[in-house]
C-alpha cells in the first residue's frame, strides 16, 4: 500500500521531530518535508514533492498559518492544509477555512485525533466537512457586516463585540462572552483593538462610536 505522505511546516525543530515520530508511529504515513518557516515553504515548495496533506503551525514568525494558506491557495496547487495551532480562537479558524484549510486541530488533540484528520483529508479532501461549512457561511456573513461602514475599518468578531456593547439589554463583558462563546480576555482584546485604533476611552465610548457613525442597532 502506497504511504500517505506528509510535511510539516513548524518554526520549533523539536516539535517538527516530535511530530514526525508521532505521524510516522500512527500508521501508513512518511513525512518526506519539514519547513521551519512560511517563507522556507513558499521558496521550495515549486521544487519540493506535494505531500498528500500539508500540517501546518500557526503561530510563525514573519507570516502565521492563516496567511500561508491564503498564499497556498493562490498558487492554485494541490496541497491539502491542515491548521495545527495552540490558539483556539473562532476567527482564526474561520478565517483559516476561508482562505482554504482541508482541517483544523487544536495542539492538545489526541492521537487518534490527528489520525482521523489525516485520513479524511488525505482520502476525502476535507476533515469534519459539516463545521467546515458552516464556519465558511458564519465567516462570509460576518465578514460582509465587518467590513468598512461608513469609511470604519473593523473585523468580523470586533463588529459582533461592538453590537452586543450596544444591545439594549445592558450585557456585561462577562455576558457578551458567554454569548461569542469566547474568554472574557479575548472580549478584553477586542474592546481594547476598538479603543486604540479610534480612540476611544470606554464603554460608554463605544455606544457613541456606534451612534455617531450608525454601526449597529438601534442605531441604525
Amino acid at each position: 500500500m502506497q504511504k500517505i505522505t506528509i510535511g510539516l511546516v513548524d518554526d520549533h525543530k523539536i516539535v517538527r521531530q516530535g511530530l514526525k515520530e508521532l505521524v510516522e508511529k500512527l500508521g501508513n504515513y512518511k513525512v518526506i518535508a519539514e519547513y521551519d518557516s512560511a517563507g522556507a515553504f513558499l521558496q521550495k515548495c515549486d521544487s519540493d514533492e506535494t505531500p498528500s496533506v500539508l500540517i501546518v503551525d500557526y503561530s510563525m514568525p514573519g507570516m502565521n498559518g492563516v496567511d500561508l494558506i491564503r498564499e497556498i491557495e493562490k498558487l492554485e496547487s494541490e496541497y491539502r492544509t491542515l491548521l495545527l495551532t495552540q490558539h483556539f480562537d473562532d476567527q482564526i479558524i474561520d478565517a483559516a477555512y476561508h482562505y482554504g484549510a482541508r482541517g483544523f486541530l487544536h495542539k492538545n488533540c489526541s492521537a487518534a485525533d490527528l489520525k482521523f484528520a489525516i485520513d479524511s483529508i488525505a482520502n476525502t479532501g476535507y476533515t469534519n466537512v459539516v463545521e467546515i461549512l458552516n464556519r465558511v457561511r458564519k465567516f462570509d456573513i460576518a465578514s460582509l457586516e465587518g467590513k468598512k461602514k461608513h469609511g470604519i475599518e473593523l473585523t468580523s468578531r470586533e463588529y459582533e463585540f461592538l453590537k452586543l456593547v450596544c444591545d439594549q439589554r445592558e450585557l456585561t463583558y462577562e455576558q457578551i462572552a458567554d454569548i461569542m462563546n469566547v474568554s472574557v480576555k479575548s472580549i478584553e482584546a477586542y474592546r481594547t483593538a476598538l479603543f486604540d485604533k479610534h480612540d476611544i476611552k470606554s464603554k460608554v465610548g463605544l455606544v457613541l462610536f456606534s451612534y455617531k457613525y450608525k454601526l449597529t442597532e438601534p442605531f441604525l
